[in-house]
């Protein structure tokens, strides 16, 4: 009974001696390779089942896989993840801190991740915003020179909001080509007509790109939905 106890000790103090990988969501699309740029949430915690850190509730996280911005265990671990799909990595302690540990987490810890892949921005393609009518519109498109208002609320993938207009009680007013606005706004902008409704996703190189900016981390993805009222007063 006591050698059991020891050896489950050891287990429980050393982890396993490889990667251990499991799809909980497999998603769709292509599979992720090095070289993509992926936006993820995930929650971190020790063997113990102690969380020592998690993006929920805030921020996603964005990296480059396998460009070593991350531990060994996530570039390995997430290749092949597909969008939309949770994967468990149990990372062993050479794969991820080793014997000097990092903050929170000791020297020699095994760790466990739950990770879920919102976007994958494969290296070398073009980048370009995906664009949604949600309540149609009237009248003509608004096009470059127009002056127009619009009201938007700013999420990130995981629906954590950063910005909105509502909370001034007041649209912002843009004249297309000229109010100085990240790229992919202004490409969700055009052709929108009066009273129309729109979601779009921009990713990271039409937004804020690899500086971030204020709340906003590197290379991120943005959302928002976009509303064009009549003017100021809306």
């Amino acid at each position: 009974m006591q050698i059991a106890t020891l050896f489950l000790a050891s287990l429980v103090m050393h982890g396993p001696a490889k990667l251990e990988i499991k799809d909980i969501v497999v998603g769709k699309g292509a599979p992720a390779q090095a070289g993509d740029l992926l936006v993820v949430d995930y929650t971190g915690t020790l063997l113990s089942g102690t969380k020592f850190d998690s993006s929920k509730g805030g921020a996603p996280f964005a990296f480059e896989l396998g460009a070593g911005q991350v531990i060994p265990g996530w570039d390995k671990g997430m290749a092949g993840m597909r969008v939309g799909g949770k994967r468990s990595l149990v990372i062993p302690s050479e794969m991820a801190y080793g014997d000097a540990g990092s903050g929170p987490i000791p020297p020699k810890s095994t760790l466990k991740f739950e990770i879920e892949l919102y976007r994958i921005d494969k290296k070398g393609a073009k980048p370009a915003i995906t664009m949604s009518t949600t309540k149609p519109g009237t009248g003509a498109g608004a096009k470059t020179g127009d002056t127009i208002f619009v009201h938007y609320r700013g999420s990130y993938l995981n629906g954590t909001g950063f910005d909105n207009s509502y909370d001034r009680k007041q649209p912002l007013k843009v004249t297309i080509g000229t109010t100085r606005l990240i790229a992919g706004f202004t490409q969700g902008l055009e052709g929108m007509k009066m009273d129309e409704k729109r979601t779009v996703i921009i990713p990271s190189a039409l937004a804020y790109g690899p500086g971030g900016r204020g709340p906003i981390p590197p290379n991120m993805a943005l959302k928002f939905e976009l509303w064009r009222v009549v003017g100021e007063n809306q």
